[in-house]
C-alpha cells in the first residue's frame, strides 16, 4: 500500500508540474521576457561581483546578454523534472530500463505539445531546438536516474556480501 500511495502522489506532482509548465508557456512573449530578465538579474547577483552597484540599465543589459542560456537551461530543468517525476509514477514494480524509457518519452511528448502551444500564444513560436533542448534535458535525468539506481543496488549488494561474511564469523 506504501507503494501505491508514493505512485499517487508522484502522478498528482506530474500533473501539477505539467500545468506549471503549461502556464509558463502560455504567457505571451512580453511576459516570458520580463520573467527572464528577472532570472538573469538574480543569477547577476549571484555571479557578477559587485553587481548591485551597478545602474539598473548595466543589470538589465547583463540579464539581456545571458538570456538565451537561461531560458535553454530552464528549458532542459523542467523537463528534467517532469520526467523525475514521470519515473515516479510509475513506480517501482516494473522493468527499470522500461520506466526509464517510457518517462522520456511521455517527458518528449509532453515538450511537443507544448511547443504546440506556444505557436498559438502571442509573441511565441514553435521551435524544434525547444523540443530537442527538453528531451535532452529529460535524457540527463533518465541517466542520472540510471546512475542512482545501479549505485543503489551496488551498495546494498555490497551490505548483503559484508553481512554474509559477518554472519560466517
Amino acid at each position: 500500500m506504501k507503494q501505491r500511495g508514493l505512485k499517487r502522489i508522484f502522478l498528482v506532482c506530474t500533473i501539477i508540474w505539467m500545468a506549471v509548465i503549461f502556464s509558463y508557456s502560455n504567457k505571451n512573449d512580453t511576459a516570458s521576457e520580463k520573467d527572464s530578465y528577472a532570472v538573469g538579474i538574480k543569477v547577476g547577483k549571484v555571479l557578477v561581483k559587485d553587481f548591485e552597484k551597478q545602474t539598473e540599465k548595466e543589470q538589465l543589459n547583463y540579464a539581456k546578454r545571458i538570456d538565451f542560456p537561461v531560458r535553454k537551461c530552464a528549458h532542459a530543468t523542467e523537463y528534467a523534472i517532469l520526467c523525475l517525476l514521470v519515473f515516479g509514477a510509475l513506480g517501482g514494480g516494473r522493468n527499470l530500463q522500461h520506466r526509464l524509457m517510457v518517462s522520456w518519452c511521455i517527458s518528449v511528448l509532453y515538450a511537443v505539445t507544448d511547443e504546440i502551444h506556444q505557436y498559438f500564444v502571442p509573441g511565441r513560436a514553435c521551435r524544434f531546438l525547444d523540443v530537442c533542448i527538453d528531451g535532452s534535458g529529460a535524457l540527463v535525468m533518465v541517466c542520472l536516474l540510471l546512475l542512482y539506481t545501479l549505485l543503489r543496488q551496488r551498495c546494498s549488494r555490497g551490505k548483503i556480501r559484508r553481512d554474509a561474511g559477518t554472519k560466517q564469523l
